[in-house]
């Protein structure tokens, strides 16, 4: 049931919203094993010129970025699970946008059970009362 925030420095069109959305809902179910039809997944597009990293604007460096929040229960997943999604997110995304600043962010969040849910219940909830 995770919850994915994306931030991308680009334009938006349905066929690079469609792209994302597919791509990191497969690596997210594949690599940590999360559910798909539980997968809430927000894209913002921000336009290079208002996106900078260290004082330079995405506009004038002729590279792309992104920043990708996901929220987990706290220990569903392994460091290496992790840390392998980080690396093939950061692929990903190369992939599809092409050239990548190395300031592009994954932040894999692991929050408590008894703080995080969805549909009125917490994931402690539904741990300790599976249907």
């Amino acid at each position: 049931m995770p919850a994915i925030h994306i931030q991308v420095s680009a334009s938006k069109t349905p066929h690079l919203t469609k792209e994302i959305s597919d791509t990191v809902l497969d690596l997210t179910t594949r690599i940590l094993k999360k559910k798909k039809e539980v997968t809430a997944i927000l894209i913002d597009f921000i336009e290079p010129d208002a996106w900078s990293i260290g004082g330079r604007f995405l506009s004038a460096s002729n590279k792309q970025s992104f920043y990708l929040q996901i929220t987990i229960t706290d220990e569903t997943n392994t460091k290496d699970e992790k840390a392998h999604y980080v690396k093939e997110i950061f692929a990903a995304f190369e992939k599809i946008l092409g050239p990548l600043d190395e300031e592009s962010y994954v932040y894999v969040q692991d929050v408590r059970a008894a703080s995080y849910g969805y549909g009125g219940k917490t994931q402690e909830y539904r741990y300790q009362h599976p249907r």
